[in-house]
């Protein structure tokens, strides 16, 4: 190891009462491998566990649903009740004992609700599901447009259901807190509720929550401050942006940029920027896949609005990284499917940049490398003998 000084990636972080130990982000990933009832189970423990033994800083659960109706499909996983809440706290429990800060993202499907999963296609559930004893069930929508053909029509929310759902959220991030998170994000993104109001590609509103820009975020700005006034005030509340919608162009950066200057004054801590999904059931390539595709959506908020950002999209290399912060484009890291490759992605990254990577290990790991290191360094042509 070198004494160059502490890259940013390895340095803490802090948000209102919330600091993490550095800025490499376990973003979330949908694992379609809830217990039954939307409950995680040990799945969840060791898929979230491994990347707190891996030195991340903050480790996001997948996107988990406020609702039994705001569901994907069957095997996604909730916040809506408290035994949902009692299994995710054994989670939290063991990211914090290990060093990580813990995220929960809660979202509302909208209209692209049940389905299949994705490896089967997102493909909507039919009597051939029900009759195996998952029957499909209608979504909510600002606007009653099916995601995809065969799905079915969504319900026009009315005034009572736009104020439902947002009670839902208020009421998961109540959960949320409960369970132990550290820091909740609302899932204003890839097509789902929040992301249907502000597009004008699926909202067809004619009142008060369409029209218009201002009256297509208007839910959006609502279901924010329900969530602000429910989550507590020394615990950072972040938000995920679909900075550009995909298909249509229906929503665009500008209007992203007005919406943060709304968001900020409610409370938002930072924004987690993506793109994509409001026509297909995935994050569409919107914009080229190249490493970092969704750096310059972070570093524009963060230049305009002065909010803090969050990048995410084939960041891979510790080098990489390190880059975007030191050009003060984002202020955190988010890998997803790096991570799943490699769980240990933050302290190789430490080793890459010259650090020494055990502080970020838990004792168990560190105390046994630290002695296989001192046995390379004394023994560096592996020839040891029976004296030593």
């Amino acid at each position: 190891m070198t004494d160059a000084p502490t890259p940013l990636l390895l340095t803490p972080y802090a948000l209102r009462g919330v600091t993490l130990r550095n800025r490499i982000v376990v973003s979330p990933m949908s694992q379609y491998r809830s217990d039954p009832g939307g409950i995680p189970g040990d799945w969840h423990l060791v898929h979230l566990g491994k990347f707190a033994l891996g030195g991340a800083g903050l480790v996001f659960c997948e996107e988990t649903s406020v609702s039994e109706r705001s569901r994907k499909t069957y095997d996604c996983p909730g916040i809506y009740t408290d035994e949902q809440a009692r299994a995710w706290r054994r989670i939290t429990d063991f990211l914090r004992a290990n060093g990580s800060g813990s995220a929960m993202q809660i979202g509302h499907a909208g209209r692209k609700v049940a389905t299949r999963a994705p490896w089967d296609g997102f493909s909507p559930l039919t009597a051939e599901d029900a009759a195996k004893g998952r029957p499909p069930w209608s979504g909510l929508a600002p606007s009653p447009i099916p995601f995809k053909p065969g799905a079915m029509v969504p319900k026009e929310m009315d005034a009572d259901d736009i104020r439902h759902v947002i009670q839902l959220h208020a009421d998961a991030a109540r959960r949320a807190d409960d369970a132990g998170f550290d820091i909740l994000e609302i899932h204003a993104a890839h097509g789902y509720i929040i992301q249907q109001f502000l597009s004008p590609i699926t909202n067809l509103r004619t009142d008060g929550y369409g029209g218009d820009r201002e009256g297509r975020m208007r839910f959006g700005l609502e279901l924010v401050e329900a969530v602000r006034a429910a989550w507590p005030a020394d615990k950072p509340l972040l938000i995920r942006l679909s900075c550009v919608d995909g298909k249509g162009g229906g929503w665009h950066m500008e209007d992203t940029l007005a919406f943060a200057h709304a968001l900020k004054p409610r409370g938002i801590d930072l924004i987690d920027c993506s793109s994509g999904g409001i026509e297909g059931p995935l994050t569409l390539a919107v914009v080229p896949r190249v490493p970092g595709y969704h750096v310059p959506f972070a570093a524009e908020i963060l230049r305009e609005t002065g909010i803090p950002t969050m990048a995410v999209g084939l960041i891979t290399d510790p080098h990489q990284a390190e880059s975007y912060l030191q050009a003060n484009s984002c202020h955190l890291i988010a890998l997803a499917r790096e991570m799943m490759w490699n769980p240990n992605w933050p302290t190789h990254a430490a080793q890459t940049l010259g650090q020494n990577p055990l502080p970020l290990m838990p004792p168990s790991y560190a105390w046994w490398l630290e002695r296989r290191d001192e046995t390379r360094r004394r023994f560096p042509t592996g020839q040891e003998t029976a004296a030593e």
